[in-house]
């Protein structure tokens, strides 16, 4: 009965002070059994009453944004909340299959050596083996083949040539003699049937853009001469005579043979060569018979199956993230520099140089990335069989990219290629595709983890800053797959599965990108982007050419500024130049004895360089002249 009271007397006072003037006085202060039971009716109260109207809701908690329509409002609200992930976070973990198999060699190592010293001092001689034996494979491979009669061939890439295009050779091609009577024994590496030409090259009235660069050889049926025009890629030209092979490279000895009169196409030993129908000063052939005593040429294959198994063996026994990721990049970062995807130099020490030069800022890097993206994801990770086939498998997998990636029609990411290369829109197109597809999943799992919030907000300052490097001008934007790697790691750190996989596949690709192109900027001037490429710049206007059977005189407007001369080629050969000043602008063209069609090119120079070409006019053996066709050349 008391406490019935005391409720009533509570009750009594409650209805009173809602009569009060809110300027009386206020309620004497009750004890706090009194305090308690007011509250639990205040809160019996609010939750009988009626739940706020929906746009009273919106007045209260978005005012400021009322011009946003309420059905906009309310998606962002929910957009917003789910991306806040369930609560508590769920925290990923892979539960390996077979546990009892795959942490083996964890339980192996922990019994046979119990202290940490003994681990150490066992990872040391791993290392030291490893360098001790690609180290000599490497240099077996640097200093293989001894031609009797030549010598040591002299180490070459596979776009090396004897002849430069365009003028670069100057007036008759005088830079680049001799012509003939000279040899040299010569060693190619292997794969180089994959280089192939990025911007376009003029033979004569045909083009070539990528594609191998081989001009003349054997016909279909190995008749005819053997001879390939001067400008051929040497090794390429190796491999379509049966000299040496692609998968291996080899050595040979090539023999210069002058001025040759026509080179005939053909495909043989999977490289399509270009006929030229016209002469061409320069010229060489393959001496038979001498390539067997070459010796091993190209050991990566050997090479390469060193290092998949010391990597290997490091994977599986090793838990320890930093361990783990720090020899893996290493030995990875040397492969690929000094082996399977080396620069352009074949002086090993200078080599080694620029191998180190390029390693230490990408160590920095790679520290970054063991410790936002690796350790996020492989601490704690016990499935050792599963880590070595996704994590280190898909690094392999990106840093072979010259064997797996670079077989997609996409050799440079810029809007010219794109368009140029065949294939490249539908292949970009189904990159961005699967990369959208691949970032829903890992969305899905950083919500899981409650970081979706955090990691929007670090791609949003990645996306304001390739913006901001969009709009410079005078610069253009150039991803290249070092920086793709590193733009999409942070989404990686995650202890799933397909996880592992892309995060190995992308340092991997961070791995090849750095060794064997460096830190190319993503920022480059249009000159660096064109490279040897055409200029789009003015071309000649001819003004009058008078062409008969025995000579061809050639007028042309003179040349506006900023150029000051012209440079004529004939059959891809500089062969005038005109400047101010030097007589009339014209050039007369005449036959001696042999009659032969030719090709002929005209171009603005400004001082010793040439603009872009025009694309080539024929002067046929009938004394007829085909005009060329409109567009530049190069």
């Amino acid at each position: 009965m008391g406490s019935n009271n005391h409720i009533d007397s509570t009750a009594a006072r409650d209805e009173q002070s809602l009569w009060q003037d809110d300027d009386g006085p206020e309620p004497s202060t009750t004890d706090s059994s009194e305090l308690h039971i007011r509250s639990s009716l205040s809160s019996d109260i609010e939750d009988a009453r009626l739940p706020l109207p929906i746009w009273m809701q919106e007045s209260s908690k978005s005012f400021c944004w009322k011009w946003v329509p309420l059905p906009i409002r309310k998606i962002s609200r929910s957009i917003i909340a789910w991306s806040k992930g369930p609560q508590p976070p769920v925290k990923l973990k892979i539960a390996p299959f077979y546990a009892f198999i795959q942490e083996a060699p964890l339980r192996i190592l922990d019994r046979y050596l119990p202290r940490r010293v003994y681990k150490a001092a066992l990872l040391v001689v791993t290392y030291f083996c490893w360098f001790l034996t690609f180290s000599l494979v490497l240099h077996r491979s640097a200093n293989s083949g001894s031609i009797e009669g030549y010598g040591q061939p002299q180490p070459l890439w596979c776009g090396a040539s004897y002849w430069s295009g365009g003028n670069s050779c100057g007036i008759d091609g005088n830079n680049c003699r001799p012509f003939d009577d000279a040899t040299l024994a010569f060693k190619c590496p292997a794969d180089c049937k994959s280089v192939i030409v990025l911007n376009p090259r003029a033979v004569g009235d045909q083009e070539v853009s990528y594609e191998t660069l081989v001009i003349g050889g054997p016909a279909d049926d190995a008749s005819g001469s053997n001879f390939y025009r001067g400008d051929s890629f040497l090794c390429q030209a190796a491999i379509h005579a049966g000299v040496i092979n692609n998968a291996d490279g080899g050595c040979g000895v090539v023999s210069l043979s002058g001025r040759q009169e026509s080179f005939s196409g053909s495909k043989r030993h999977g490289i399509q060569s270009f006929g030229f129908d016209a002469s061409f000063p320069q010229s060489y052939t393959f001496i038979s018979g001498i390539s067997s005593n070459c010796g091993e040429v190209d050991l990566r294959w050997p090479l390469l199956a060193v290092t998949v198994i010391f990597t290997t063996m490091i994977s599986i026994f090793t838990s320890s993230p930093a361990v783990f990721f720090a020899s893996l990049f290493t030995m990875l970062f040397f492969h690929v520099g000094l082996v399977s995807d080396k620069p352009n130099i074949y002086d090993y020490p200078s080599l080694s140089s620029l191998m180190v030069e390029r390693f230490l800022p990408s160590t920095f890097v790679a520290f970054v990335i063991y410790k936002y993206c690796v350790k996020p994801q492989l601490s704690g990770l016990t499935a050792q069989i599963e880590k070595s086939i996704l994590w280190l498998g898909g690094a392999w997998v990106g840093a072979l990219n010259n064997y797996t990636f670079d077989r997609i029609p996409i050799q440079r990411l810029t809007p010219h290629d794109l368009r140029a290369q065949p294939g490249a829109v539908p292949a970009l197109a189904t990159i961005v595709v699967l990369i959208f597809v691949i970032a829903l999943g890992q969305i899905w799992y950083l919500r899981l983890e409650g970081r979706l919030r955090r990691y929007l907000a670090i791609y949003t300052v990645m996306g304001s800053f390739l913006v901001i490097c969009v709009i410079i001008p005078t610069l253009s934007l150039r991803i290249h797959h070092y920086v793709l790697a590193i733009l999409l790691l942070p989404g990686t750190g995650i202890q799933t599965r397909t996880s592992l996989l892309y995060q190995g596949i992308l340092v991997g690709l961070f791995i090849n990108g750095v060794a064997r192109w460096g830190f190319d900027s993503i920022l480059q001037t249009e000159a660096a982007l064109i490279g040897d490429g055409q200029l789009d710049s003015l071309l000649p206007n001819l003004t009058t050419s008078v062409v008969g059977v025995a000579s061809a005189t050639f007028g042309w407007a003179l040349p506006p500024a900023p150029y000051d001369g012209i440079s004529v080629l004939v059959n891809d050969v500089e062969r005038h130049r005109w400047y101010y000043g030097e007589g009339g602008p014209s050039y007369t063209r005449e036959r001696h004895g042999h009659v032969e069609k030719e090709y002929f090119r005209f171009g603005y120079m400004r001082g010793s360089g040439s603009a872009d070409y025009t694309r080539a006019g024929v002067w046929d053996v009938d004394g007829s002249w085909r005009t060329m066709k409109p567009g530049p050349s190069r």
